[in-house]
C-alpha cells in the first residue's frame, strides 16, 4: 500500500519541494524514514504514531518506510509531521490516498493530535504557488502569512481529525480574505522622527547623505550625545518600503521564526541592533544547516551596531562581503547557500575609551597611545567600506531646551526619495539600484570631478593616506550629494563636502587635549 503528497524543505531563504512518499508492507512492525532527514524529522516518529492513536485512529502494524525525495536535498524542521501522517492514513485507507497528490501540506503534531505553526510558511507557500498544487493545507496559526502570497488556495486545519474529514469530502475549512496589499498599507505608522533630536545638524546631514545613496555611515561622539537616538531614526527617512521589499524581508523574518500568528507581513523597514557580544553566527548567520543571521534580518534596512570597538574583531571582519555584495554564501560540506543582505550599516562609537576626547565639557584621561590602540580595533579595509564617518559632539544646553523643532523626517524622506529616483534613471539600464553599488566603470561615468574638484581630492589622498577604495567611495558620496542638488556635475563643493567625511581613515591622527 502506497501513499504520496507534496511538502517542502526550506533552505536559505528558499523553499524546496519534497515528494513524501509512504509504503505498508507486510512484516515485523517498524518505521522508517529515509531521504536525509535531519533529527527533528527523526523524531517525528513518535509525534506521529501518538498523534494518530489520540486522534481515534488505528495506527497500522505494518512495516511503514517513508522516503523524502530528492535523497540528495537535505531535509529539515518539523513541518513533515502533517504529510508523513496523512500519507500513512492515506496508504492505510483511511481516506482515499489518490486525494493527497493534490495539495502541499506542511505542519507540525502535538502528541494529540493538533497541528501547530511552523516556521518558513512564506516560502514554501511560493514554492506551492511555483508547483501548480491545487492548494496548501497548513495549520491554522499560519494561515495569515501564507495568505500573503496571492492566487493560492489555503487549507487551514486544527487537527489530524479535520485532515482526515477534509479528504473524505466531510468538512471544509473556512478561511479569512485578506488583502496582503491593504494589509501593508495600514501597517505603515512611523512612531520615530527626526524631529526628536536636538540640535545635531552635521550629523543629520550625514543622515541624510547615508539615505540618498546608501552609504554605510559610522558616528563618533561621547556618551549620551544622541547617536543611538539619531540611529534609531535613521529608517524613517530611507525611501518609502515597497510591497516587493516587504515580501522579501517578510520571507528572511519567516524562516527566522520572528512572524507572529496575527503579524504576517513586515510593512516598515527593519531596524536590527545586535549587543556586541553577537557570535558569528549569530551575525552573519550560520549552523550546521544555516540559519540567516541578523545581516539578513537587516536585509532592506538597517543595520545597527553601538560601541563599534567592542565587538570581537573577528566578527567585524566577516562584514567585508556583505558591505561590498549585499549577498552572503554560507557554505558546508553538503551544501552552499545564498542569504541576502542588503542592508544599511549604522555605526556608533566613543572617540576614545574614556569617552571624551574633545568634549568641551569634560576632560579626557586618555593617551594617545590608548586613543590609538581603541580605533586600531577596527581595521583599516572595515573602515574603507564605511563612507560616511562624522562627529556627533554633546548638544549644548541651549539646543536641547530650544522648543523649535527641527525639519521632520518626512521632509528629508521627499529629498531622498527624489535623489533615488535620479540614480533609479541613471541606472535604469544596470543592475546597479543606488550609488553606493557603483562599479569602477559607473563610477567614470557618473561621478567624474571637475578639475578643481579633483585637485581637492588629490591633495586629500596624499595628506589623509587614503587608500584606493577610500577614495572611490568619497567620489560616490559626492555623487549622491550632487543628487541631493539636483546638480549634474560633481563641483568643488561636492567633493569637499564628501571628504570631511573620511575621518578615521588610516593615517589621520588622534588628536588629545
Amino acid at each position: 500500500m502506497l501513499a504520496k503528497t507534496l511538502s517542502a524543505t526550506v533552505l536559505g531563504v528558499e523553499a524546496h519541494p519534497i515528494q513524501v512518499e509512504v509504503d505498508l508492507s507486510v512484516g515485523l512492525s517498524n518505521f522508517t524514514i529515509v531521504g536525509l532527514p535531519d533529527g527533528t524529522i527523526k523524531e517525528s516518529r513518535e509525534r506521529i504514531t501518538a498523534a494518530i492513536t489520540n486522534s481515534g485512529f488505528s495506527f497500522p502494524v505494518r512495516r511503514i518506510t517513508v522516503n523524502l525525495a530528492p535523497a540528495e536535498i537535505r531535509k529539515v524542521g518539523s513541518g513533515f509531521d502533517l504529510p508523513i501522517a496523512a500519507s500513512i492514513l492515506g496508504a492505510w485507507d483511511i481516506f482515499p490516498a489518490a486525494k493527497l497528490d493534490q495539495y502541499l501540506l506542511v505542519g507540525e503534531l502535538s502528541l494529540e493530535g493538533r497541528l501547530r505553526p511552523v516556521r518558513g510558511v512564506l516560502p514554501i507557500a511560493l514554492a506551492a504557488k511555483r508547483q501548480g498544487v491545487q492548494g496548501l493545507m497548513l495549520p491554522r496559526e499560519n494561515e495569515l502569512e501564507a495568505a500573503v502570497v496571492q492566487g493560492l488556495s489555503l487549507y487551514p486545519v486544527e487537527t489530524l481529525e479535520d485532515v482526515v474529514a477534509f479528504m473524505k469530502d466531510e468538512w471544509t475549512p473556512e478561511t479569512r480574505a485578506v488583502d496582503p496589499h491593504a494589509l501593508f498599507n495600514h501597517s505603515r505608522i512611523m512612531s520615530e522622527d527626526l524631529q526628536d533630536v536636538k540640535g545635531q545638524e552635521q550629523a543629520k546631514r550625514a543622515l541624510e547623505i547615508a539615505a540618498a545613496g546608501n552609504h554605510h555611515l559610522l558616528m563618533i561622539g561621547p556618551p549620551g550625545s544622541g547617536k543611538t537616538m539619531l540611529a534609531r531614526r535613521m529608517a524613517t527617512i530611507l525611501p518609502e518600503f515597497t510591497f516587493d521589499e516587504a515580501l522579501e524581508t517578510t520571507q528572511i523574518h519567516s524562516i527566522a521564526g520572528l512572524l507572529g500568528s496575527q503579524q504576517p507581513l513586515v510593512t516598515q523597514r527593519p531596524f536590527r541592533s545586535p549587543h556586541h557580544t553577537i557570535s558569528q553566527a549569530g551575525l552573519v548567520g550560520g549552523g550546521s544547516i544555516p540559519q540567516p543571521g541578523e545581516i539578513s534580518l537587516a536585509h532592506n534596512g538597517v543595520l545597527f551596531l553601538d560601541e563599534l570597538p567592542e565587538y570581537p574583531r573577528n566578527v567585524l571582519e566577516l562584514l567585508r562581503q556583505p558591505l561590498e555584495e549585499r549577498k552572503l554564501v554560507i557554505s558546508r560540506a553538503a551544501m552552499a547557500l545564498e542569504f541576502p543582505c542588503g542592508f544599511l550599516l549604522v555605526c556608533a562609537m566613543n572617540p576614545c575609551p574614556c569617552g571624551y576626547l574633545g568634549d568641551a565639557g569634560r576632560r579626557c584621561k586618555c593617551g594617545p597611545i590608548m586613543v590609538q590602540r581603541y580605533r586600531a580595533r577596527i581595521s583599516g579595509p572595515l573602515l574603507d567600506r564605511i563612507d560616511l564617518q562624522v562627529d556627533v559632539p554633546a548638544a549644548p544646553f541651549d539646543k536641547l531646551t530650544d522648543e523649535r523643532r527641527g525639519e521632520s523626517s518626512a521632509a528629508m524622506r521627499e529629498r531622498v526619495q527624489a535623489a533615488r529616483e535620479r540614480q533609479t534613471h541613471r541606472f535604469r539600464k544596470s543592475p546597479t539600484r543606488h550609488n553606493g553599488m557603483m562599479s569602477p566603470k559607473e563610477i567614470e561615468t557618473y561621478a567624474k570631478p571637475s578639475p578643481e574638484a579633483l585637485e581637492t581630492l588629490r591633495k586629500a589622498t596624499e595628506r589623509l593616506l587614503l587608500s584606493a577604495r577610500a577614495h572611490t567611495r568619497i567620489l560616490k558620496v559626492a555623487r549622491t550629494i550632487a543628487d541631493l542638488a539636483n546638480a549634474p556635475d560633481i563641483e568643488l563643493p561636492f567633493i569637499a563636502e564628501a571628504i570631511q567625511y573620511r575621518k578615521l581613515d588610516r593615517g589621520a591622527e588622534p588628536q588629545t587635549r
